[in-house]
């Protein structure tokens, strides 16, 4: 199965300025799953083992540092990391076990920095810099090896 070019060429944006500027409140997207009667299920559908999961997760990872640390760090545009995974999701339109992979991955790049910090620092700024070439030059091979 191949990817849609239209669905990694969203996050070849992350190589952006930064800026900052007024604060806003985080708001990483969650997932919640049911079972068959409508409770909480503990047991998800195995993802695909579909070669290009891995990279996208590590890409929606990335996603969701970026968008918490640009929000930390006062960028008034910092939500459109959040619509970047939403756009994300809605080209590559993936099974539900990999849609619950994906957003399991954005969270878990926002809540790793959230428990780590508290204010924006210089430290921020360059993690936001790194990690904002970091998923460039990931799109891009995305893009190249699994793109139409």
């Amino acid at each position: 199965m191949r990817l849609p070019l239209s669905a990694l060429l969203v996050a070849l944006a992350l190589a952006g300025p930064f800026a900052a500027a007024a604060q806003e409140p985080p708001d990483a997207p969650a997932v919640q799953g049911e079972d068959a009667d409508g409770d909480a299920a503990t047991a998800r559908p195995s993802t695909s083992n579909a070669a290009y999961m891995a990279p996208l997760s590590r890409l929606s990872s990335i996603l969701g540092s970026v968008h918490f640390l640009r929000t930390l760090c006062g960028d008034s545009e910092a939500g459109i990391w959040r619509q970047k995974m939403s756009d994300l999701l809605a080209a590559q339109a993936p099974s539900e076990a990999d849609r619950r992979q994906l957003v399991a991955s954005f969270n878990s790049g926002y809540r790793a920095f959230e428990a780590t910090y508290r204010r924006c620092t210089p430290a921020a700024r360059l993690a936001v810099a790194r990690y904002q070439n970091e998923g460039a030059t990931l799109s891009r091979e995305i893009s190249t090896r699994f793109g139409n």
